[in-house]
């Protein structure tokens, strides 16, 4: 459970997440769905957790494969896809590193805020290992917290990052716990991350940054075997 997040094995921050993040699902599988991923498409999705991508998913592609490591999160998932009725979606008690895919290669790999909990050395693993069960031309979806500032601007940066947060933990991050992210979590930097992308055959087609130099959204294909 190394790789899980201690909130993550938190039955009360599982209880409260969905109030404190929205993943924008339907306009994420709409942009899969302009990006070529089809009815016909299998879709894996890393760091399922609470399920947010996965059910909206399961409505528009054949087979959906939810991959999280934490048992709290997936006794969550669990219901969400039992009261949908989701029959295409497989749940595995899995992580980057451990999940075995079986079937014909996926059409597309969706990961939001997940990548963050390997450190450097394993990221670059985890993305061969992406890399392995994608078709050709398959695409990953890459959401993360991403460093996009300078190493020297760090201290100053992340203070007022915490400093913006609220104290309340029902419905937002508050500073303890975007503390705890930085402190316990291995968030690196766009620098660090793209590259390593694109050595593991992949290109990135478009990444998206947020204005304060901490998230990063990117649409990336596979190019080569």
């Amino acid at each position: 459970m190394g790789t899980a997040g201690r909130e993550n094995l938190d039955a009360d921050h599982v209880s409260r997440y969905d109030n404190k993040e929205d993943a924008d699902a339907s306009d994420e599988v709409a942009l899969l769905q302009a990006l070529g991923v089809d009815s016909q498409s299998t879709v894996v999705d890393f760091g399922a957790g609470t399920g947010q991508f996965v059910i909206p998913a399961a409505a528009s592609f054949r087979r959906v494969v939810a991959v999280d490591i934490s048992p709290v999160m997936l006794r969550t998932l669990r219901a969400k896809v039992a009261a949908a009725g989701a029959t295409n979606v497989e749940v595995e008690q899995a992580g980057f590193l451990t999940y075995d895919h079986t079937g014909a290669p996926a059409d597309a790999v969706y990961s939001r805020y997940a990548l963050h909990h390997l450190p450097d050395f394993w990221k670059g693993v985890a993305l061969a290992r992406i890399h392995r069960i994608l078709r050709p031309g398959g695409i990953l979806r890459l959401w993360d917290v991403v460093y996009g500032f300078q190493p020297i601007e760090a201290e100053s940066r992340v203070e007022e990052w915490c400093a913006a947060a609220g104290s309340a933990i029902e419905s937002g991050w508050s500073r303890a716990e975007l503390e705890e992210h930085v402190r316990d979590e291995n968030s690196t930097f766009t620098w660090l991350l793209e590259p390593m992308i694109e050595r593991n055959g992949f290109t990135i087609n478009e990444a998206i940054y947020s204005d304060d130099e901490f998230f990063a959204q990117y649409v990336i294909a596979k190019v080569r075997q």
